[in-house]
């Protein structure tokens, strides 16, 4: 695929130097690491690592060993963490990426880069000074951390929630809020009129084009994200760059982005770090195309299924099923075949449970629209589908599934 580019507007990445303690937080949700995080982005004397109070003990073992925290912080108190090394002085906050299939890696954002894309965020969607967010996703994400700076730029107090009720989100007053697709699919379940609801900031996973349909016509206000950590969260949204971001497609056809918002490297890996970027660019994992300014994700460039010698986008297949009116959510994954090397496999769950989608129909579907190769094989149907933290399907587990 020849490159393609689109520019909003070009910038040079800011450096510093020196160290500053890093600070693991192992706290409930709630007010207290909140207000942690707010001071580190505000010049805290230490950066700090957000994780989830609630992590198993191999899971937390596994991230403090990877990340090196100086200190560890629980709801007992402070304390020194053995082994553990600062963080360059500019670097505010350390993201930690799902550690599902290894140890986690360390995303280093710095708080102007956390505030660069907080300030296009808020730029894009209109929203005036004293504009009420609602934050009810994991404040140890990205997504759950920018709602707190965007409700800090805009002059406001955030409301906090430390889990998510679709009702408490329909009361709350709130004027803008951050949802996951399955988030967005329970206030639907829980009421048909969503025009008394915040407004949505949608991202973490893709949503069915059913599901964006039917809240938009309960009344939802509702806009689409593509982003990543590394990226300060969502920088494109509905298909068009903030300002400030730039995009490129590059001849492997993975979306290239850069701009202000872009992370300082991964924590103790330059290894990997060089190989996330090219320059100013960083080469996010995911395929994708540009039309007329607009950029539509294809798929993660590790979700390709070779079958019979055939490449096949997974996430290409999955846009095609949830056009099915009966596929409520859906995901496509490979799997190890005799015969084909690997077989492509649909995971969906039903509109309806009681008439699910057929694998003859969906096959049928596909082939109308993309190469035969591409059809899936075997089809698998089930009420939910399994999610990480980040509210994006566990394709790993997906894979081992029965």
């Amino acid at each position: 695929m020849p490159e393609t580019f689109v520019h909003a507007h070009r910038h040079c990445a800011p450096g510093a130097a020196g160290d500053r303690p890093l600070r693991a937080l192992l706290l409930p949700p709630g007010p207290a690491l909140a207000e942690r995080l707010r001071a580190a982005l505000d010049g805290a004397e230490h950066a700090v690592l957000p994780l989830p109070a609630t992590l198993p003990d191999a899971a937390r073992h596994a991230a403090l060993a990877a990340l090196r925290p100086t200190h560890v912080e629980t709801a007992d108190g402070l304390r020194p963490h053995p082994g553990g090394l600062p963080v360059p002085a500019d670097v505010a906050v350390v993201v930690a990426t799902s550690g599902s299939t290894g140890a986690p890696k360390g995303v280093q954002l710095t708080a102007a880069a956390l505030r660069a894309s907080a300030t296009a965020s808020l730029r894009r969607l209109g929203a005036r000074p004293g504009a009420r967010w609602l934050c009810c996703l994991p404040l140890d994400h990205v997504s759950g951390l920018q709602v707190l700076v965007r409700a800090a730029l805009g002059g406001t107090e955030p409301i906090l929630h430390a889990a998510f009720s679709p009702r408490a989100v329909l009361d709350s007053g709130a004027d803008y809020v951050s949802l996951v697709p399955t988030q967005l699919r329970r206030l639907l379940d829980e009421t048909g009129d969503l025009s008394g609801c915040p407004a949505i900031v949608l991202g973490g996973a893709a949503a069915a084009p059913g599901l964006l349909a039917a809240a938009r016509e309960a009344g939802a206000r509702l806009v689409t994200t593509y982003g990543m950590s590394e990226t300060c969260g969502g920088c494109v949204y509905d298909g068009r760059p903030l300002y400030n971001v730039d995009l490129k497609i590059g001849d492997d056809g993975r979306i290239r982005i850069a701009g202000p918002m872009l992370f300082s490297g991964y924590r103790l890996r330059p290894d990997l770090t060089a190989a996330a970027t090219e320059g100013d660019w960083f080469v996010t994992s995911d395929l994708g195309e540009l039309k007329d300014g607009r950029l539509r994700v294809l798929g993660r460039a590790d979700d390709v299924i070779n079958t019979g010698g055939e490449k096949v986008v997974a996430g290409v297949v999955a846009e095609v099923l949830r056009a099915h009116p009966a596929v409520a959510d859906v995901a496509v994954v490979g799997r190890p075949d005799p015969e084909w090397g690997e077989k492509v496999v649909a995971v969906a769950v039903p509109a309806d449970p009681a008439a699910p989608p057929t694998l003859e129909t969906l096959r049928a579907l596909v082939k109308d629209r993309l190469p035969a190769h591409a059809a899936p094989k075997e089809l698998l149907v089930l009420p939910r589908l399994p999610l990480l933290p980040n509210g994006k399907p566990d394709l790993q587990a997906l894979r081992r599934a029965p």
